[in-house]
């Protein structure tokens, strides 16, 4: 029977007729066919497993970082994809990173704020010189990323803001005060951003992923700093670290169209970290 038939007869609905061809073409073309990504602190870590991930599924990925060197040889590892140094903290470089993304690719689609750093210290031990800096980069870095991408997608018809938190900010972790202030203020951020693109009908989605540990560069850099009954290491020692690809997954999910219904969220991924 043609489809036109069974829809007729009432055996397709056409939602169901919309959802297989949905779900051939994410098959053939990918998830994120044809969208232009930016993917902060994309050289290594989750920024690059976002990047492998987003490029294979379609996507035309713009990395930036402040590793020249590793970004530019992933972004040589990836069809079409373009790097860009660029340090978060400056405002004319987060002016230039979307100018030349609009012009090079034809607009912006999803924006991934993943730049970040972790500095061990607490409110006693942290000088104000090192809360600044961490701030600087995390939360200043994501308010400017938002502020200059709202508008480049608006312009492309709406689009995906996806920012990196950390469940820090969702408990208390007296060794990283900076790094939990810096997720905390970011996990805020992302409901105001999300809020103010609806109420102007920007059809623009942003939400926040709060990792647990991961096994990265950074994370094994500063496990390595902690002494041995450092609450941090039981709690990874009883949940694990989870890979970088599984935060990828996650974020492939909110950059595609599969999330479209959903804004303002926190989607936590912990392996139950959290949960009691």
């Amino acid at each position: 029977m043609g489809i036109f038939k069974r829809i007729f007869s009432g055996e397709l609905t056409l939602a169901n007729v919309v959802y297989k061809i949905t779900v051939y073409r994410d098959s053939v073309m990918g998830r994120v066919a044809g969208k232009v990504v930016i993917i902060t602190g994309g050289a290594s870590g989750l920024g690059a497993a976002d990047a492998r991930l987003l490029s294979g599924e379609g996507a035309r990925v713009v990395l930036t970082d402040v590793d020249r060197e590793r970004g530019e040889a992933l972004a040589a590892e990836l069809e079409g994809a373009l790097f860009i140094e660029h340090d978060v903290r400056d405002e004319a470089a987060w002016q230039h990173v979307i100018a030349t993304t609009v012009e090079r690719l034809g607009g912006l689609d999803v924006l991934v704020n993943n730049a970040g750093l972790v500095k061990f210290g607490s409110v006693e031990e942290t000088t104000l010189e090192e809360y600044r800096l961490l701030n600087s980069v995390m939360s200043e870095g994501t308010f400017l990323g938002c502020k200059y991408a709202v508008p480049a997608m608006a312009q492309s018809g709406g689009g995906s803001i996806i920012n990196i938190s950390s469940v820090a900010a969702l408990k208390g972790v007296g060794a990283i005060v900076a790094y939990t202030a810096a997720k905390g203020a970011i996990r805020a951020m992302t409901r105001s951003v999300a809020v103010h693109c609806q109420e102007r009908k920007y059809n623009i989605r942003c939400n926040v992923v709060l990792p647990g540990a991961h096994d990265t560069p950074m994370t094994r850099a500063a496990l390595a700093e902690l002494p041995s009954e450092e609450e941090g290491l039981n709690q990874i020692q009883q949940h694990g670290q989870g890979r970088p690809e599984d935060v990828a997954r996650l974020v492939l999910f909110l950059a595609s169209e599969e999330s479209c219904h959903i804004t303002g969220s926190e989607l936590v991924i912990d392996n139950g970290e959290t949960m009691r």
